[in-house]
């Protein structure tokens, strides 16, 4: 989620509520140490109990393959204010995998131990430590061998993300291969991909088995999901209207402004136009017309007006 759940989204989406926690984007460990003052100010909320203004828990991501600096790291988030340290085995994208970082890591369990080992050996014990992975690289043949490794390290949590790095997106997840893995460990497993609603988040719950979830690119899609799905859970139904995500959108820009100039708050407006499309036809239909919009007041009028019809 790196570029897209910085600190000003967690705190929306924080503000609508129905997640259990958030993670920030990877903060990415390559020649050195990362220093204290860089993870307060990447990760602000690790100078409020690492929380969200809305109260919300938020994780500290790590991304990186030395198991020194990577240790010594974590430890400087800690000493920044953070929590939980999550380390990020997963990320598929061709220019971090060629730093190697993320999931190709995944061809050698022995080095997620190291990484693991290190930061646990390093951290108080009641810091939490968790780790994120896909199904494998290339191919699955060292899923068990990569769990195990994580595993003894002494890591808590494992999120595994139901595709390997070769899958990229591609559906489907394999949910039955997360349920494998909940089967064999003691380690509390978050299953991810493709749980987008209340209903394929069931599916995923009936075929994994797992109790936990998380949801990435779908809170994006549909900011109200959490909550969503919290509701419907409950058994009771709940409908987001279009003035809500208006209201929800009109927020966002407000918000970003106390943070970033015109020009970049303009462009994380679009960037989140170009997620909500997934989620909202009307969004899908008019992406163009919004794109060319050369203002923030531009663009949030030119919001307002496509879903007036629905309204």
């Amino acid at each position: 989620m790196e570029g897209v759940m910085e600190h000003t989204m967690r705190a929306l989406l924080s503000s609508i509520g129905g997640m259990d926690y958030l993670v920030s984007e990877f903060v990415r460990v390559t020649q050195y140490p990362i220093p204290s003052s860089t993870f307060r100010r990447l990760i602000p909320e690790n100078q409020q109990q690492a929380k969200t203004p809305h109260h919300h828990p938020v994780h500290t991501q790590l991304l990186g393959s030395n198991a020194e600096l990577m240790a010594q790291s974590a430890f400087n988030a800690v000493e920044a204010g953070a929590t939980h340290i999550d380390v990020n085995f997963g990320c598929p994208a061709k220019r971090v995998n060629g730093h190697g970082g993320g999931s190709v890591l995944l061809q050698t369990p022995s080095t997620l131990y190291d990484i693991m080992r290190a930061i646990r050996n390093t951290l108080p014990q009641d810091i939490s430590v968790s780790a994120k992975i896909r199904l494998g690289y290339e191919d699955e043949a060292l899923l068990f061998d990569n769990v195990a490794a994580i595993e003894s390290a002494g890591t808590n949590t494992l999120t595994v993300h139901g595709r390997t790095k070769k899958d990229g997106y591609k559906p489907p997840a394999r949910w039955e291969k997360i349920g494998a893995i909940q089967d064999m460990t003691r380690m509390c497993v978050v299953a991810n991909g493709d749980i987008i609603d209340t209903v394929s988040l069931r599916r995923c719950q009936a075929i994994s088995g797992c109790q936990h979830f998380m949801i990435g690119r779908g809170a994006l899609n549909n900011p109200f999901v959490f909550q969503q799905i919290r509701h419907e859970l409950a058994g009771h139904d709940i409908t987001v209207d279009a003035q809500a995500l208006i209201d929800t959108f009109t927020y966002y820009n407000k918000e970003l402004q106390k943070h970033y100039d015109e020009v970049a708050t303009l462009g994380r407006l679009k960037q989140w136009c170009g997620h909500l499309r997934f989620g909202y036809q009307e969004v899908k239909n008019d992406l163009q017309t919004l794109r060319r919009c050369t203002s923030t007041k531009e663009l949030v009028d030119t919001f307002k007006s496509i879903f007036d019809k629905t309204i």
